[in-house]
């Protein structure tokens, strides 16, 4: 059986461009969420995972659409792959029903994770840097280890202005509001990163 997935961030985006191309393509039933990417609950995937059985196969408009992160989607296909189970992305090229499209993901996995690295090690040496030029400044209250870390690299990922805040979110494997709140505990300034018309507006609201 061909199932679909499809999932907007917001209410105030529209769905109906997935939906229509999960339909042309085949799909007997689509499960849609509205959550943004970082989010954990997604409740109509969590059903779609449960019921899909051997030979099914799951299609998606992205890659994007699917994952909070690289490691979660991963993750989701390794599982799916455990079952049988196909994923086909229509704007990707990526389709796990062959060899030559399960090939194709782990590539794309193996080198998305090699960027991820890359970053975070280029992230540690510019804090180990400003770190021993005094520019760090102290930790901030309130947050375990972890969370100072998470702080740090925040810190640092979005004053490198590569990526985007959803970007950075993702690679840290938080929400984007608990980003914010990392932010704003460094005292970092907001609105100078490549996307800062919408940081600005989100972190107003």
């Amino acid at each position: 059986m061909k199932y679909g997935y499809a999932r907007i961030s917001t209410k105030d985006q529209r769905i109906d461009l997935q939906l229509d191309a999960l339909r042309e393509v085949g799909c007997s039933k689509i499960f849609n969420d509205i959550a943004k990417g970082a989010r954990q609950d997604r409740p109509e995937l969590t059903k779609l995972l449960e019921i899909v059985e051997e030979k099914d196969t799951i299609v998606i408009w992205k890659l994007d659409r699917l994952g909070r992160s690289l490691h979660h989607l991963v993750k989701i296909v390794n599982d799916l792959n455990s079952k049988n189970v196909g994923l086909v992305s229509l704007n990707d090229p990526i389709d796990t029903t062959t060899a030559q499209g399960r090939l194709m993901f782990n590539v794309f996995a193996s080198l998305a994770e090699f960027e991820r690295d890359v970053i975070y090690e280029r992230t540690i040496a510019g804090i180990k840097s400003a770190k021993a030029r005094g520019r760090l400044g102290g930790r901030p209250k309130g947050l375990s280890d972890n969370a100072k870390q998470k702080a740090c690299l925040a810190e640092a990922l979005y004053k490198q202005n590569e990526l985007t805040s959803d970007q950075i979110a993702n690679q840290l494997n938080i929400s984007k509001p608990t980003m914010y709140k990392y932010l704003k505990y460094r005292k970092v300034k907001l609105g100078e990163t490549i996307d800062k018309q919408k940081d600005q507006k989100e972190n107003e609201g």
